[in-house]
């Protein structure tokens, strides 16, 4: 059949079983928006800012197995979707971006919203493609969702000019991609996975650390089994959480610069540390001199094989799929008769327990003022630990990550590598429309919530339930707490001066607005957010204590033996 190129995307779309588009027109892609008009198979999700299109795609795919799909327009549209593609690339999210750009014949001639497209993003994506011939979108359309779900997962950008959408060819949708020079390894070498094998049972001090490479291989499951076969201390990274289930036994909480005091001594006093998904990041390792002054021997598996022993030097690689290496250390393991050391790991676990002895994680709570930590811990009970929470970047979000113990994948959404503020609310648009009879709550600040808060504008027009947690501290938090603690208690515009009510505004919007004042009146403002008001988005604005800082704490260029448990060691 004859179809113009506009219609073939759709189609594409169609072939790939995308459900929703978010996505804001403009002059480069209307008549792909006229396309996407006489079909009903692919919903387009109408943001009101294209950073919040590619974030919501991105929350999307976060909270499921799919490829997420963001729609903009050429030069300003493709330009304010660069964060949200750099945030997806930074956390290794899949994700399938398709542009506008201005007529082929225009290109370089400084055309009315021209960019160059594909040279802005090519440092923040896996790949991108410009297509200048119609016949050309189909194969590249099942290219990109290929290269954004394989491997390494990524966002991948496809940028087609206006007259390519409007010129027509026949259309086939291939049933097979194969690119030449992309193949990446899936199954580990058995050879490594069985030297892995060896070293774990021989080890006496074993601990396993996990990054959001469990997550986005599905490899809860087998990496719980694992840990438990192994009876070995666990942690899980930011972006890892729920890959093992918190309040388990031999979960140690998260590692790093915020993490657990048993978590960061585990880490560091290993003498065969199993690095599952991870990167050994800056702020997870602290300072790697550091790390490196304890011996031992580090086992990593990673599907992309520039991420071994990229910071940190590596005994033995295995390259593959998480998912598939785990199962077959699983077999090793059950087929074969040795165990770990009993005695060894007995005094081991001793060891570890004293550590988690320190209770690090307690906090001075107050009758008369709102603790954040007190907010969240109240969220965990009232959603049963079952919700979805998003969050944004700062305080809040370590808070989250520290009080709201997370037992399944997928339920954790956060912008992990790249930091970027303005990601909470559209993370939860895309979450909520994936799984729309979840609770999904956003966990945010009163900086970070203003980034995006024109989004509670498409939440009205898609009835999105989502509740939304404001730790208003009127401070921009973090930043606060680092001027406090290392730069003399200057807050060099960290204040947030003139901030709205932020209940009203919500109720402008056409929501539901509390605002809480009260410690005693927090749980109640988040069972009434839940039961009372199930089907609203209710924004909940808690007034928060604006001097409680985030503690454990590694500062910068510090070891993870180096922590700050609370105010009283500094």
């Amino acid at each position: 059949m004859v179809l113009t190129g506009a219609e073939i995307v759709i189609r594409c779309l169609q072939e790939e079983k995308v459900e929703y588009v978010f996505g804001y027109p403009g002059g480069a892609v209307l008549y792909i928006y006229d396309a996407l008009f006489q079909q009903e198979s692919v919903r387009h999700v109408l943001v009101r800012h294209e950073q919040a299109a590619v974030h919501a795609a991105d929350g999307y795919a976060r909270s499921t197995e799919q490829v997420g799909v963001a729609l903009v327009t050429s030069g300003p549209g493709a330009t304010n979707a660069v964060t949200g593609i750099a945030t997806a690339f930074c956390d290794s999210i899949p994700l399938v971006i398709i542009s506008g750009q201005v007529p082929t014949a225009a290109i370089g001639q400084d055309a009315f919203q021209e960019v160059d497209t594909v040279g802005i993003t090519r440092p923040c994506v896996k790949h991108n493609f410009l297509v200048k011939d119609v016949r050309e979108i189909a194969s590249t359309i099942k290219k990109a969702f290929y290269l954004a779900k394989t491997g390494r997962p990524g966002p991948v950008l496809v940028d087609i000019p206006k007259d390519v959408s409007m010129h027509q060819c026949e259309y086939e949708y291939p049933k097979e991609i194969s690119m030449r020079s992309y193949n990446p390894v899936v199954k580990g070498h058995s050879g490594q996975i069985k030297k892995a094998v060896q070293l774990l049972l021989g080890a006496k001090r074993p601990m396993i650390y996990t990054g959001g490479g469990v997550v986005l291989s599905n490899a809860a499951e087998q990496l719980t089994k694992l840990t438990r076969l192994l009876g070995y201390p666990v942690t899980n990274t930011l972006m890892g959480l729920g890959g093992y289930p918190a309040g388990d036994r031999q979960y140690l909480g998260m590692p790093g610069m915020h993490g657990t005091y048993e978590a960061n001594m585990a880490m560091h006093y290993s003498d065969v540390l199993l690095a599952v998904g991870a990167r050994f990041d800056d702020r997870v390792i602290g300072l790697p001199s550091h790390f490196a002054e304890e011996p031992r021997k580090i086992i990593h598996i990673d599907i992309d094989p520039s991420s071994i022993s990229k910071r940190v030097k590596v005994d033995v690689p295995i390259v593959g799929d998480v998912k598939e290496v785990l199962e077959e250390m699983i077999r090793q393991l059950e087929s074969g008769e040795a165990r770990p050391n009993p005695e060894a790991l007995a005094a081991w676990w001793k060891q570890v327990e004293e550590w988690r002895g320190r209770n690090c994680m307690v906090y001075k709570n107050s009758d008369e003022i709102i603790k954040p930590q007190f907010v969240v811990q109240k969220l965990w009970e009232v959603t049963g630990g079952e919700a979805i929470v998003t969050s944004d970047v700062g305080q809040h979000q370590m808070w989250a990550a520290q009080y709201y113990p997370f037992t399944k994948p997928r339920r954790w959404l956060n912008s992990g590598g790249l930091g970027t503020m303005g990601v909470g609310m559209p993370y939860a648009m895309g979450a909520q429309l994936a799984h729309p009879d979840m609770q999904v709550a956003c966990i945010t600040g009163e900086a970070s919530i203003q980034m995006n808060i024109q989004e509670l504008s498409t939440c009205k027009q898609f009835r999105l339930p989502i509740k939304i947690c404001n730790l208003n501290n009127r401070y921009l938090g973090m930043v606060r707490q680092w001027q406090q603690l290392f730069h003399g208690g200057r807050y060099s515009e960290s204040y947030m001066d003139s901030l709205p009510d932020f209940a009203k505004l919500a109720e402008s919007y056409g929501h539901v607005g509390i605002r809480v004042d009260k410690p005693s009146d927090v749980e109640g403002a988040l069972r009434e957010a839940f039961t009372t008001h199930k089907n609203e988005l209710v924004f909940l604005d808690f007034q928060v204590d604006p001097t409680e800082n985030v503690y454990p704490m590694v500062q910068g260029g510090k070891g993870l033996t180096e922590m700050i448990l609370s105010a009283e060691d500094l």
